[in-house]
């Protein structure tokens, strides 16, 4: 594992099926990564698909062209999209 440590500086609603509880977001970190993440909202909230968005080389592996390597950054990705209340306050958007 690298040392690499994903830090969200905003997250923004990118669109929403609210009847279904289905929702997109566009996560932006401190690096410059920009991520499209995929939730479904009930039962709870649920991360259902992370990737990378071409603009910028992956901080990870520093290929330029479509990598997994974000999704090992899961589980601290969601702990801080919970811990600073962002998937509320995007959705609510």
């Amino acid at each position: 594992m690298s040392s690499y440590k994903p830090n969200i500086v905003n997250f923004k609603k990118a669109s929403s099926n609210e009847k279904d509880g289905l929702y997109e977001f566009t996560m932006y970190l401190a690096d410059g990564t920009e991520c499209r993440v995929f939730y479904q909202r009930y039962p709870e909230w649920t991360m259902t698909n992370i990737s990378r968005l071409q603009k910028t080389p992956c901080p990870v592996c520093r290929k330029d062209y479509i990598c997994k390597c974000i999704e090992q950054y899961t589980s601290d990705l969601e702990q801080q999209l919970q811990d600073n209340n962002w998937l509320e306050k995007a959705a609510a958007e």
